[in-house]
């Protein structure tokens, strides 16, 4: 009960999954299988032709041209190109650097610091006297103007407290009688005018308004108001008309069409569709095994009609005759190629060791015998003695 109950629960499948999967599945795997091991095949030769002969005629082809034409083109040129570079433009631009542009730099420094000094020179010297001198001009007239604006402001003050004052007073005691005139003239003037436009315009226009417009205004609301229930009542009618034709013409069919028709449709190709992949998956992987199979069974056959057979022939047969050729030729002659070589060696040798002597001898009867250096006895051990207590080789124990 409780292996019952933990179950995993499958997915139900329909009749019409069971009946398509199987036919389905045979077919594909049989046009699969020929597919698979064409494709296997390929494979094979593929990397066989990419091992044997694409990589290396590539490499021959475009590696090791470029290769060579880096390694023994590009790179001396370079090489010398640097040194041209180097040669013409760096040991030049330093030697101008070192030889003309540092001793030009030394003296434009030095002439700078002498003009430096002369402008330090000048500005205590002169122009500060100078400037005092002017400082001082310039404070003096600064008083003396001082002293004249001083006297200039204090008449000013007594013309303003002892003739504007009295005359700007006078003034403005006429100015404000004729203001107050004017203002009882404009206040007659304003009371006329506000009587004149109550009785001659407000009055008729709110009379107006309120016997005349208001009522117009109101039958104009009403008309607008019945046409426009009127216009929405036909266009509702229209739309709803529109709608039912609209609906039992085009969406009632279109919907039994797709639930009655594409629907089911649909479903079948999409069963199909995926029993279809899982059958190509399935044959794929079967075909695969298959091919695996005979691949093997090929290979097992080749290696047991050919490899086998050469082996057995190289190690049985091949090997020990090769060893006995080894031993009985190669060695031998070898052996006398490094003989005859030593003998060459040895002869030039003695060739260079006459020559060297000849050339000896020639030297002595041109030009004599050679001086022999002069020997100094220095009282110093020779390398193979030792000082010891009974030797006088110390700077006391000296003859």
């Amino acid at each position: 009960m409780d292996l019952e109950r933990h179950a995993p629960q499958q997915n139900p499948e329909g009749c019409l999954t069971v009946a398509i999967r199987i036919p389905v599945r045979i077919v594909v795997l049989v046009l699969v299988v020929p597919v698979r091991v064409v494709w296997d095949l390929l494979v094979v030769a593929g990397r066989f032709l990419m091992d044997t002969v694409l990589r290396p005629v590539g490499r021959a082809v475009f590696v090791w041209p470029f290769v060579g034409l880096w390694r023994y083109v590009v790179v001396p040129l370079g090489r010398a190109l640097g040194w041209l570079g180097n040669v013409l433009v760096v040991v030049p631009l330093v030697a101008l650097y070192r030889y003309v542009l540092t001793p030009l730099g030394h003296l434009a420094a030095l002439v700078a610091r002498g003009i430096g000094a002369g402008l330090v020179w000048v500005y205590a010297c002169v122009l500060t006297p100078v400037g005092r001198a002017v400082v001082w001009v310039l404070r003096g007239i600064g008083a003396g103007l001082t002293w004249v604006l001083r006297w200039i402001g204090a008449g000013l003050v007594w013309v303003y407290a002892c003739v504007l004052t009295p005359v700007g007073r006078a003034v403005l005691w006429v100015l404000r009688g004729v203001g107050a005139g004017l203002a009882a003239l404009g206040l007659g003037i304003h009371v006329a005018v506000a009587w004149l436009v109550r009785y001659l315009v407000v009055v008729p226009a709110v009379w107006a308004y309120a016997w005349i417009l208001t009522p117009v205004g109101h039958a104009v609301a009403w008309c607008a108001r019945g046409v426009g229930w009127l216009l929405g009542v036909i266009v509702t009618g229209v739309a709803v008309a529109l709608h039912w034709i609209i609906r039992i013409l085009f969406v009632l069919p279109a919907l039994a069409l797709w639930r009655w028709v594409l629907t089911p449709i649909g479903r079948m190709l999409v069963v199909v569709g995926r029993e279809v992949g899982q059958a190509l998956g399935h044959a794929w992987r079967i075909a695969g095994h298959i091919s695996l199979a005979v691949g093997r069974f090929l290979g097992s056959l080749l290696r047991w009609i050919f490899v086998e057979p050469v082996r057995w022939v190289y190690r049985t047969v091949l090997t020990p005759v090769g060893h006995v050729i080894r031993d009985t030729v190669l060695r031998p002659a070898a052996e006398a190629a490094r003989g005859a070589a030593r003998a060459g060696r040895q002869a030039l040798a003695a060739a260079r060791e006459s020559v060297r002597q000849a050339r000896a001898d020639l030297r002595r009867m041109l030009f004599g015998e050679p001086g022999q250096p002069h020997v100094v006895d220095r009282r110093e051990p020779t390398g193979a003695e030792t000082r010891t207590l009974d030797s006088s080789t110390t700077a006391l124990t000296k003859d």
